[in-house]
């Protein structure tokens, strides 16, 4: 596979992901996470978010029901992860990195409003021919 066709389908991960976040079904959202994958962000004031460190699919998983049953992302509220600038590295012909930004958009279905951004660092897998999520650093600001 070449660099460049790499970088197409982390693109398509990290765009069907934020797609996923905001409107999807949570067992869809984890199939693009490598089965021993980490999650890790810091505190987030904005959402009243602690600080999280989560490992496999099971963990990732109760993390996502978790935002979704405080409302602050998922169906109906009017959430939007935007992701931009995004810079892949393959590592190997397995493995790759990538940086993007991010926006977090809420309210957009009246008065959408910026309420945070951040940068994602992953590392990322290629599992039975599909790249899978593998790490993610979430930083704040």
């Amino acid at each position: 596979m070449t660099d460049a066709a790499t970088s197409i389908e982390i693109h398509s991960v990290l765009a069907h992901l934020a797609h996923l976040a905001d409107d999807g079904e949570v067992s869809e959202y984890l199939e693009n996470f490598a089965v021993d994958a980490v999650w890790e962000t810091p505190e987030n004031p904005r959402t009243s978010m602690p600080a999280q460190r989560r490992t496999g699919r099971a963990e990732i998983g109760e993390g996502v029901r978790a935002r979704r049953a405080d409302g602050i992302q998922g169906p109906g509220t009017g959430t939007r992860h935007v992701i931009t600038t995004i810079a892949v590295r393959p590592t190997g012909p397995d493995s790759a990195e990538s940086t993007a930004y991010w926006v977090f958009y809420v309210e957009t279905t009246t008065a959408a409003r910026l309420s945070s951004v951040g940068r994602y660092d992953d590392v990322f897998r290629r599992v039975d021919g599909r790249w899978q999520l593998a790490h993610r650093r979430i930083t704040m600001g």
